[in-house]
């Protein structure tokens, strides 16, 4: 049983369907009933494919043919990502791994892809990036990117989604302003990103900033410091993404975003923030870049991706408006698991949710998956 995995047919055809979900044409696109088809049929092939997951689901007896619904399907904790191969696919077929950013020490999580699933996260990610990211998205845009290029960040599921906005959006002028230090952190050319920024202000040309929210605090002491202020050209937009994990100050979001505006002279309604997770293939985005902003810090998956905020105590979805532990059911994730059990406490707000932090203690470790009931 450990190393069964399911058939290249079932595989092929479970990609068609999830593809479409994607796109939202052919017979899966009605809607919540749509989405229950193709997430019952995941369900279905994770279970068979995914060795710890199905250890996980029949320690609570749930399997296959005991659900109707995908919110009755079990989530695995995000930690398990840690300690297991979470994967569906044969060790052979392994072509990328992305692992999850962090302090000095940590263990990462570890994502396995294929060219296959590789393809699918990129058919995700593209369509969602282009509806928050209108301007830039429209095609020849220059993208100032803060994280190191591609080649030096292979395992980076953030330096992949930018690279494939590059080559899908980008225009000649992008770059990759970051680089890769001895310790393996990232750090930042600041005078690579001063000539760039200077030539598209005097080419009155707008630019979109992709980043950490850690790359930004840094470039903003280094602008504070030096009492420099720059007036990028209108229509340029910003995209932050992710916490601190130690790598700077922690600077409130609303503080940032300010900050942003002091010292980059972009509007706040042209400054989006991403939320994101190596262990997933969809992004959440809390606003359009270059519309009027909606209510601070909400976050938006796309319409193929269904989350729940989870009660901690009793493991039964929340209240609406009550904290709890965000749960993501991501179809994108094919040849992992659908859905994940974050770390990341949560609140549904409207028809999005606002994520408020950390968990102290979220869920069980990957280790203590068969002890859960």
């Amino acid at each position: 049983m450990e190393n069964e995995r399911p058939s290249a047919s079932s595989a092929s055809d479970l990609l068609f369907r999830v593809r479409a979900l994607i796109s939202q044409t052919g017979p899966d696109m009605d809607g919540d009933e749509g989405f229950n088809r193709v997430a019952l049929a995941l369900f279905a092939f994770q279970f068979e494919g995914v060795p710890i997951y199905r250890r996980l689901c029949e320690r609570r007896g749930v399997g296959p043919g005991s659900i109707r619904h995908w919110s009755q399907i079990p989530a695995l904790p995000a930690s398990a990502f840690k300690e297991h191969v979470v994967s569906s696919l044969a060790e052979n077929d392994r072509s990328r791994v992305f692992y999850s950013s962090g302090t000095t020490g940590h263990v990462p999580s570890r994502h396995f892809h294929s060219a296959a699933s590789l393809s699918l996260y990129e058919a995700s990610l593209l369509p969602w990036f282009e509806r928050h990211f209108p301007g830039p998205s429209a095609g020849g845009a220059a993208f100032l990117f803060l994280t190191p290029p591609p080649k030096l960040a292979p395992h980076s599921s953030l330096v992949h989604m930018f690279e494939t906005v590059r080559l899908k959006c980008g225009g000649p002028e992008s770059l990759y302003a970051g680089q890769l230090e001895a310790d393996g952190s990232w750090s930042l050319d600041f005078n690579q990103i001063g000539s760039a920024l200077r030539d598209a202000i005097s080419a009155h040309r707008p630019v979109g900033l992709l980043g950490t929210a850690f790359s930004f605090v840094h470039w903003l002491d280094v602008l504070a410091v030096n009492k420099n202020r720059l007036r990028l050209p209108a229509g340029s937009c910003l995209m932050e993404t992710g916490g601190y994990k130690g790598r700077s100050r922690v600077v409130a979001k609303a503080d940032l975003r300010r900050l942003l505006t002091k010292y980059l002279a972009v509007p706040d309604s042209h400054i989006v923030t991403e939320y994101g997770m190596s262990e997933l293939s969809s992004q959440a985005y809390d606003g359009v870049a270059g519309q009027a902003r909606p209510p601070a810090g909400i976050f938006r998956f796309p319409p193929w991706v269904r989350t729940q905020i989870i009660s901690p105590e009793t493991g039964a979805v929340a209240a609406a408006g009550e904290t709890g532990l965000l749960r993501v059911f991501d179809p994108a994730n094919m040849h992992s698991v659908m859905a994940i059990q974050t770390e990341d406490l949560a609140a549904s707000r409207e028809d999005g949710f606002e994520v408020l932090g950390r968990a102290e203690s979220a869920g069980p470790r990957g280790c203590s998956l068969l002890a859960a009931t």
